[in-house]
This record gives C-alpha cells, structure tokens and sequence, in this order.
C-alpha cells in the first residue's frame, strides 16, 4: 500500500505542478481538460483547465487538478506533505525553492529529536514539512547493506 498527494487548485494547476517540478525534479504529465472525453460536456472557460496532473520520481507522485467542488476551494491547515530529505543540503535547497513567494514558519534548524526541520506554506496555499535526519539515514543506509 502506498499514500499518494492529490493537490486541487483554483485554476492554477499547471502553474503550480510546473513550480514543483522546478523545486523538486521527476516527471509531470499534464492532461488538460480539452483534451479529455469530458470536453464536451464542460464550459469553454474551463477547457484550459487541467483535469488531472502528476509529479513522478522514484521517491514520490503528487497528483493535481483544478476541478474544484461545487462549493469552492476551500485551503486549510489540516494537511501537510513531508518531504524526508537524504542531505542537510538537499534539505536546505528544497526549503529555499519552495518557500519563495510563500511564508516560512519554522526555518530549517536543529530540532529536539536532532534532525533538521522546517515547514512553510507555500505560494499556493500547499503546506509543506521537510525533514533531514542524519542518524536514521545513516541507519537506512546500513541495513541496505546488508
């Protein structure tokens, strides 16, 4: 079993799931909904819009879509996606890419569990947490040895 993202957006889909690309590398598939069998059956205005997105590396997928429920786009605080990052740099660029335009809650540093942390939300609303923990990569990469 494995837990995927699935981001819905205002419209902005493309530009958001193209600012994740830059931020965090893999593969973006983007399917407009004009060019889907829903076409027809949808308002021109909403022909630009993507029906579906996704975000592929070996590590992740996250999904997106502007197809918003009737009662709107409603952001909240209740979800975050985490990143679990394998370097402190690898940590600091990612933090730095996705917190620009956005607000940074909690800048990278030292936690009390010793592993660097840091949460922002970014510039579309996404909150965002990410983790660097050298002792448990030190720990994974060991048991892969054996």
């Amino acid at each position: 079993m494995k837990i995927n993202s699935y981001l819905t957006f205002d419209g902005n889909c493309r530009e958001a799931m193209t600012f994740y690309k830059e931020c965090l590398g893999g593969d973006l598939m983007l399917q407009p909904v004009e060019s889907s069998p829903m076409a027809n059956k949808m308002p021109q205005e909403m022909k630009k819009c993507i029906l579906h997105s996704t975000l592929t590396t070996d590590a992740f997928v996250i999904m997106g879509s502007d197809m918003t429920p009737e009662t709107g786009l409603v952001k909240g605080n209740a979800t975050s996606m985490v990143i679990n990052c394998g370097s402190e740099a690898e940590i600091r660029n990612t933090f730095e890419k996705l917190s620009r335009e956005g607000v940074a809650h909690h800048k990278i540093e030292t936690t009390f569990w010793g592993a660097l942390f840091g949460d922002l939300t970014d510039k579309y609303g996404n909150n965002w947490m990410l983790n660097y923990d050298e002792k448990n990569q030190c720990n994974s990469l060991k048991n892969e040895k054996k």
